[in-house]
């Protein structure tokens, strides 16, 4: 039996709001995936400063989340801030948007900040595909270094 989207909320916001311990089943970690995303779209469509009072609210039971269902499939929680923290550097190392009026003058944009930009964007997407990869891996059925399966919820 897997754990439903109503339960999945429930834990991962009311029993393991900020909890980086033991084990997430897939279905724990993807129906509270889910209900973020609605929610993020919910909340942008109304008001982006709205999005981002929503995103810090939810930014600790969703990297609990995570570190949870890696721990689930044996691997050490703490990677799920890998994509996390190379997306920060990506969006900071953002070139700025080129100027149009220099641009019509004949002057091209830094293209140093775009190849290194470009490289990071490549190497977030290829990053991405491998968490995509392992938070989808079934969960381990014995008990593993993290403590035993997560309990399945109806």
């Amino acid at each position: 039996m897997t754990m439903n989207f109503q339960t999945a909320i429930r834990t991962c916001l009311v029993e393991k709001y900020a909890s980086f311990q033991g084990r997430a089943s897939r279905s724990e970690y993807w129906w509270f995936f889910l209900a973020f995303l609605i929610g993020a779209v919910i909340t942008q469509m109304i008001w982006w400063g709205l999005y981002i009072v929503y995103a810090l609210a939810l930014l600790s039971p969703l990297l609990g989340a995570g570190y949870r269902r890696l721990q689930d499939t044996g691997r050490p929680g703490w990677y799920i801030v890998i994509p996390f923290g190379l997306g920060l550097v990506t969006t900071l190392l953002a070139p700025d948007m080129p100027d149009p009026d220099a641009m019509a003058a004949g002057q091209m944009p830094n293209m140093g900040n775009m190849a290194l930009f470009s490289a990071l964007g490549f190497v977030q997407l290829i990053v991405s595909l491998l968490f995509l990869w392992w938070l989808t891996r079934p969960s381990q059925p014995e008990i593993n270094a993290y403590g035993p399966p997560p309990a399945q919820h109806s």
